[in-house]
C-alpha cells in the first residue's frame, strides 16, 4: 500500500472512532402539534355539509335542540361560523352539558344564532381588513381578515366552504357571548 493510501485509511478510521465515542447531541423534543381537522368539502346545503364532515356533532345537536336546523336549511343565503367538536371541548368542564340541558335552551339558542350571519360572507370580503357583521342573534361579530384570520376572536381553521345556500367558515373555538355593557 502506498503511504498516501495508508494515511487516508488511518484518517478515516480515526474519524470513525472519534465519531463513535462522541455521544449524539441531544435532540429537542418536538413541539406539540395541535390536532388538525379534516378538510371540509361541500355536500349540499350548509347543514348537510356540516353533517357530512362528521366533526360538528355538538353544533348540529345544539341547532336541533333549539329548532334551528330546518330554519338554517331554508335560508337562501347564510354564513355559518361553525365551531368544530374540538372547539366545544375547549369550554370549561361541564359547560357543554349545561348548555344542552332543557333549562338552558334560551342561552343555547343565542349561542347558535351568534354563529349565523344572514348573508354570504366569503373570506375575500374581509381579507386583509377588520370589519363586523350582524349575526342572527342580533350581536355584531368581528371579522378579522389579517393573518391569522379570526372571527369573533376564534381562529379560522378553514374558510370558504361553499355550500348551495351559503358559506361555512370552520372555527377553532366557540364565539363567546359579548361582554355586558358597562352600567351608565
Amino acid at each position: 500500500m502506498s503511504k498516501i493510501s495508508i494515511a487516508l485509511l488511518a484518517l478515516l478510521l480515526s474519524a470513525g472512532a472519534a465519531t463513535a465515542q462522541t455521544p449524539p447531541a441531544p435532540v429537542a423534543p418536538a413541539a406539540p402539534v395541535a390536532p388538525s381537522l379534516p378538510v371540509v368539502t361541500p355536500a349540499g346545503d350548509v347543514i348537510d355539509t356540516l353533517k357530512a364532515a362528521g366533526q360538528f356533532s355538538t353544533f348540529l345537536k345544539a341547532a336541533d335542540l333549539v329548532g334551528l336546523t330546518a330554519f338554517v336549511k331554508g335560508l337562501p343565503s347564510v354564513t355559518v361560523l361553525a365551531p368544530a367538536d374540538p372547539a366545544f371541548a375547549q369550554l370549561p368542564a361541564g359547560e357543554v352539558d349545561r348548555l344542552l340541558a332543557q333549562a338552558n335552551r334560551a342561552e343555547l339558542q343565542k349561542l347558535v344564532l351568534r354563529h349565523l350571519i344572514n348573508a354570504r360572507v366569503p373570506f375575500e370580503t374581509f381579507k386583509g381588513a377588520v370589519t363586523s357583521a350582524p349575526t342572527l342573534g342580533g350581536e355584531g361579530v368581528e371579522l378579522n381578515g389579517d393573518q391569522p384570520p379570526t372571527i369573533g376572536g376564534a381562529p379560522v381553521i378553514q374558510a370558504d366552504v361553499m355550500a348551495t345556500n351559503g358559506v361555512v367558515h370552520v372555527l377553532g373555538r366557540v364565539i363567546p357571548a359579548p361582554a355586558p355593557a358597562p352600567a351608565s
